[in-house]
């Protein structure tokens, strides 16, 4: 095990060397520049498409707007703002949640393109239903088959190896038993069986789910951070300072920490901070294009608030838990690191804290694997037709099953490769795509003033 777990270590290295650094973070500040801030000036305006009164229910498509926000926000907001970003942080110390910030900001333009590229590109299948992601506006836009069947086929592999099984499964049943002593496979058969009864429903059955559970769980989490951090004011100062430092300058051992270097710190931030809100992975645009609405920049902005709630806001209030605790250099890993945080954060009533992280866990990594069921189900159609659509969903749910079982380094490499060969051809699309989406973005905005 130890010299597999080598060799995909020196894989993951050069997947996520240099080069696709400066592609994801390049092609975030490219548009950025194209889009003149487009995600920052329009926040408010994306914001208020949220939260707002949905006017174009009764547009083409399968889903509201906001039922495909939660169905992607379901497949981002998983173990990656809870044990990502204790791994990130564990590997690359405190500067690793500044380069996780980095990839986010410039990410939110690289994610209101996919959104935008997806209503745009989209078509019906045999079903009737939407599909649209990456795959079609490679295809079409584009006009290469050969770069959309790639990203179609490491689309698959991510959702079988990579976000959608593994890393969920796992981290759930170890909360679990970590918290209520229950054995790892009651755990995995229950949750198997739970999502082998949504995932038959389709796009309308896990947005329905998402759209209850996601919001709800997100308050629940944030509120529980935010009390810990009150708690620990006074060492927020110094977290702050520990983060801006630690992304610039080497951080020495301490405690449990190893260590660790600027170009680690980056590789970390930025990996996890993928791994997380899926900026450029080409994943969102998937379940934006099942959205009921005629405006291609509408969906964008909506779905570039995905990188904002997911990172900015989720992210950040694990990573300062983690850090103001001091619990980041305990040596502890994954999901026990997060657990004991919110243990010693709440020290007066070190059950809740522990009860905060793994019902956030169970929530957050439950509602990730059935949006990447439907990720992953729509690069299969799009391979195979609708009849690849039963086969992929056995071999899903079995994989559900089985990840429960396979050891959490391997599990973070793995994913942290296709993860990385996913990203790719959809980053090459969008920079090659970026006229197309600064013309329709000036458009609107021109009849959005006129009206």
């Amino acid at each position: 095990m130890s010299k597999l777990l080598e060799v995909f270590n020196k894989i993951d290295s050069v997947v996520w060397g240099p080069p696709l650094l400066i592609l994801l973070v390049g092609t975030g500040i490219y548009l950025t520049i194209r889009l003149g801030l487009l995600q920052v000036i329009r926040l408010p305006l994306a914001l208020k498409y949220v939260f707002g009164k949905d006017d174009e229910l009764e547009e083409e498509g399968d889903v509201s707007s906001f039922g495909a926000l939660c169905t992607a926000l379901s497949a981002t907001i998983g173990t990656g703002n809870i044990v990502g970003v204790a791994t990130a942080i564990q590997v690359g110390g405190p500067g690793a949640l500044f380069w996780m910030w980095m990839a986010a900001f410039f990410g939110m333009a690289t994610k209101y393109a996919e959104g935008l590229l997806a209503i745009r590109f989209r078509v019906t299948d045999e079903n009737g239903q939407m599909a649209g992601g990456p795959m079609y506006y490679i295809e079409r836009g584009l006009g290469n088959k050969w770069l959309a069947k790639m990203f179609a086929i490491f689309g698959v592999a991510v959702a079988f190896f990579g976000i959608g099984t593994f890393p969920q499964i796992n981290a759930i049943t170890q909360g679990v038993k970590l918290t209520f002593n229950i054995p790892i496979i009651i755990t995995a058969l229950v949750i198997t069986i739970i999502v082998a009864l949504v995932t038959l429903g389709g796009i309308k059955s896990i947005a329905a789910v998402s759209e209850k559970i996601v919001p709800l769980m997100a308050i629940f989490y944030i509120v529980g951070s935010i009390t810990i951090l009150i708690a620990n004011a006074g060492a927020l100062p110094e977290t702050i300072k520990m983060v801006i430092e630690g992304a610039f300058t080497t951080t020495a051992a301490a405690g449990g920490f190893a260590g660790a270097g600027v170009m680690l710190a980056i590789r970390s931030g930025v990996a996890r901070g993928v791994f997380s809100n899926e900026s450029g992975l080409g994943s969102a645009p998937i379940a934006a294009a099942a959205a009921k609405t005629k405006s291609c920049v509408r969906q964008g902005l909506i779905s570039m608030t995905g990188t904002f709630f997911d990172t900015i806001v989720i992210c950040t209030m694990t990573g300062l838990v983690l850090i103001s605790t001091g619990v980041w250099n305990s040596g502890l890993k994954g999901a026990a690191m997060t657990n004991q945080a919110f243990r010693t954060g709440l020290s007066s009533m070190p059950y809740i804290g522990e009860l905060i992280v793994t019902v956030g866990l169970i929530f957050f990594a439950f509602t990730t694997i059935l949006g990447w069921n439907y990720y992953g189900e729509r690069c299969a159609v799009y391979l195979f037709g609708v009849k690849g659509i039963i086969p992929y969903r056995i071999i899903y749910i079995g994989l559900v099953a089985v990840g429960a079982f396979l050891k959490l380094d391997l599990i973070w490499i793995l994913a942290d490769i296709v993860n990385g060969l996913m990203a790719i051809p959809n980053l090459i699309a969008i920079v090659g795509l970026s006229g197309i989406i600064v013309s329709e973005t000036r458009q609107f905005f021109k009849e959005l003033k006129m009206k």
